[in-house]
């Protein structure tokens, strides 16, 4: 898609994060007058956005500039329905996102990845088993690293394996997977999608683009997943762990398998595994899916899943302390990933729960935390909800900051038992981001067995 030119045109950037700095360097390279538009009142790189030539407009989007603009490029945390962006969408000024405007100048093949929880697990072991093989593979989007950044090394050569969120897709145009892959689906993200069907239908955009050309890998054991992908026209390839397949990618015999016609090949043997949880493992499948689409050997596969002991905050081990093992699963931002969390740890399990809510019930946690006598320690906005669906069954305990959440816990847990952190919700209301909510766990974690000392520690 080189073809796309900027050269000369008036593009406004909402958003001076990550995607919307990345976006806007590179348009600026590709000969575009940039505006970075921003809510903040600072922006700490507005030196550096200046000396590049880059016009900055702080403290909110300027209607005039966003009116007199060729070209809208929204980064992922502005709601398109922001506003001074919905007036300019109808004033018919194009508005597109950061991966939609990256992907419209890659040269390499594009394998994206989509869903409810899962993406960044699949997504990294991905990027590894086509570095195992040899080939060259660049991994970004959501999970840190702008495409935008990315587009500059993009060659033929070059495969780009790129985590995409809700916000990214439900703004792209053109965007077109040789590999696409839906992981699961459930409700997320209603505070900024007005209804579930809205938030499938910008997932199911992953999919829109592709022809018979293109691969899709779906997961068979989730029937939202099924449901949207039956708007797709590349060839479909299933994979699951629960649900019984005559063709796809499964779990059998103590191995991922691949399922055919002419009979079952072993892919990656069960015990190359190094992660916990069944939700992790439909995430490996769906991998070792796209690497048998991608012609990867089994052996390569193999040896990048051996070596993959999964990511910080995603179920990430920290520590024992008295006795009482620390998890921190900070990237479990709703009550799906929360619950498939929880189900990887039996009883004598105290579970820090909360921030800001985004969609799901809390209710829906009962039955895992009341079989394994939990306790929860409700942390952030989300408290008063977080009481209300569970204090009847469950004992509840209330956090104002992480420290406290973290004592609390300590003071309820038992030698044998897991203080596990997995919000379902936002951390927006506290910190920064996810990771920055994961590392104050690990800082208060680390205080914890400072002050319990080496003679009680396990």
């Amino acid at each position: 898609m080189s073809q796309f030119s900027v050269a000369g045109s008036r593009v406004v950037v909402i958003g001076a994060a990550r995607s919307g700095l990345a976006a806007a360097e590179l348009l600026t390279r590709r000969g575009a007058r940039v505006t970075v538009s921003e809510m903040q009142k600072e922006v700490g790189q507005i030196n550096a956005l200046r000396a590049a030539d880059i016009a900055v407009e702080l403290g909110g989007h300027r209607i005039e500039t966003l009116r007199a603009a060729d070209l809208i490029v929204l980064s992922p945390g502005v709601s398109p329905r922001q506003p001074s962006v919905a007036e300019a969408m109808q004033h018919g000024v194009p508005i597109i996102s950061e991966v939609e405007l990256a992907a419209r100048w890659l040269h390499g093949r594009i394998i994206a990845v989509t869903g409810t929880k899962g993406k960044s697990t699949t997504t990294v072991l991905t990027g590894r088993m086509f570095d195992a093989s040899g080939q060259r593979a660049v991994v970004g989007g959501n999970i840190g690293t702008a495409l935008s950044s990315q587009v500059d090394e993009s060659t033929s050569d070059v495969i780009h394996v790129v985590e995409v969120s809700s916000f990214q897709l439900e703004l792209t145009k053109t965007f077109r997977p040789w590999i696409a892959v839906c992981l699961n689906l459930s409700p997320d993200h209603f505070d900024r999608h007005e209804s579930f069907r809205e938030y499938a239908d910008a997932k199911a955009r992953i999919f829109s683009n592709q022809t018979e050309e293109d691969a899709m890998v779906i997961n068979a054991d989730d029937s939202r997943v099924l449901e949207i992908a039956r708007t797709g026209r590349a060839r479909p390839c299933h994979f699951a762990v629960d649900t019984p397949l005559s063709e796809g990618v499964t779990v059998s015999d103590d191995a991922i398998t691949l399922r055919s016609a002419g009979g079952d090949e072993r892919l990656i043997p069960l015990s190359a595994v190094q992660v916990p949880g069944r939700h992790l493992l439909s995430d490996i499948t769906a991998a070792a899916a796209v690497g048998w689409l991608a012609g990867i050997d089994s052996e390569v596969m193999t040896r990048a899943v051996e070596s993959f002991t999964g990511l910080e905050h995603t179920l990430e081990f920290v520590g024992e302390v008295g006795g009482v093992r620390y998890v921190n699963d900070s990237k479990a931002t709703n009550v799906v990933a929360t619950r498939a969390a929880i189900e990887c740890f039996g009883d004598g399990l105290v579970l820090i729960l909360g921030g800001r809510f985004k969609a799901g019930r809390f209710e829906d946690l009962r039955l895992s935390l009341t079989t394994r006598g939990a306790s929860v320690v409700a942390l952030g906005e989300a408290r008063p909800e977080i009481k209300r669906a569970l204090a009847s069954e469950i004992d509840v305990h209330d956090a104002e900051t992480m420290d406290d959440a973290v004592a609390i816990a300590a003071n309820l847990g038992s030698p044998g038992g897991t203080v596990l952190l997995a919000p379902a919700c936002a951390s927006l209301d506290m910190f920064l981001d996810y990771a920055a909510r994961g590392a104050a766990f690990k800082r208060a974690v680390a205080a914890l067995s400072d002050r319990v000392g080496p003679d009680d520690r396990e």
